[in-house]
């Protein structure tokens, strides 16, 4: 058994638009450990994914692919039908390409790939959707990591496919009765009280999550960038684990 307690902080950044429209990406940088970067199919654009990926390396944190369904208008939230498996397959392809070249540029390597939004979800559900994200992944490079959302489709097929897979928490965000995030239109979904998400983090941490009766230890927690109090969320999130002597670190 270990003999203390670690985790990753995670975020998606990356999410906007022109060279220099980058928000609170940089104060993030500084209080995470894993950047989840948008690659241009629901937010980002090359300049943004260049800064990004500069940001990231400034601050020496890990660099994860973050892709979405083509849906700039809808920012990756709406669920798509792809028509083939070859159709998925290939937009997964061509983000994670995307973000390499600039982080290859850089000096710096994607080590891991997340699922954004619509996306994640469906993954997390649908087991033959999840396998074709595990399937390109390991084609495109088989040391690359899964992150996916705790006790989900897309971690176990990850898994059944040979990639190392992170189970993914969120402090900032409700949970339905069966381990879903609760969907964001509904009151309530979003945590934006700093005390709160800090107590939540703590709590994945320490006890991990339960999904039907099955335990799943927390390995990273997202700390969502467009959340309105996400900088202090960070905050908070930080300084409550280390009171309790959780070491924040990389999981990459």
């Amino acid at each position: 058994m270990d003999e203390y307690l670690s985790i990753d902080l995670n975020c998606d950044l990356g999410e906007s638009f022109g060279r220099y429209s980058l928000g609170e990406d940089a104060a993030m940088m500084a209080l995470i450990t894993s950047a989840n970067v948008a690659c241009g199919f629901h937010a980002g654009d090359p300049d943004v994914m260049a800064r990004t990926v500069d940001l990231a390396k400034e601050h020496d944190v890990s660099l994860g692919a973050h892709p979405g369904f083509p849906d700039l208008q809808g920012f990756g939230r709406r669920n798509m039908q792809m028509t083939s498996q070859e159709a998925l397959a290939n937009i997964i392809l061509y983000q994670i390409g995307a973000l390499g070249a600039f982080a290859w540029m850089a000096g710096k390597k994607v080590k891991y790939v997340k699922p954004h939004g619509a996306l994640y979800n469906q993954a997390a559900q649908d087991p033959e959707f999840a396998l074709v994200i595990a399937q390109t992944m390991r084609n495109y490079d088989p040391g690359l990591i899964l992150v996916g959302l705790a006790g989900s489709e897309l971690t176990r097929m990850g898994s059944e496919a040979g990639l190392e897979v992170v189970n993914e928490a969120f402090p900032d965000r409700a949970y339905l009765p069966d381990g879903q995030l609760m969907p964001r239109y509904r009151h309530g979904a979003m945590i934006t009280e700093p005390e709160e998400v800090a107590r939540n983090a703590v709590r994945l941490v320490k006890e991990g999550i339960t999904i039907d009766g099955e335990w799943f230890c927390v390995e990273t927690l997202c700390l969502h960038g467009d959340n309105p109090e996400a900088v202090e969320n960070a905050k908070a999130v930080r300084l409550a684990l280390e009171a309790e002597g959780i070491r924040i670190e990389p999981f990459a």
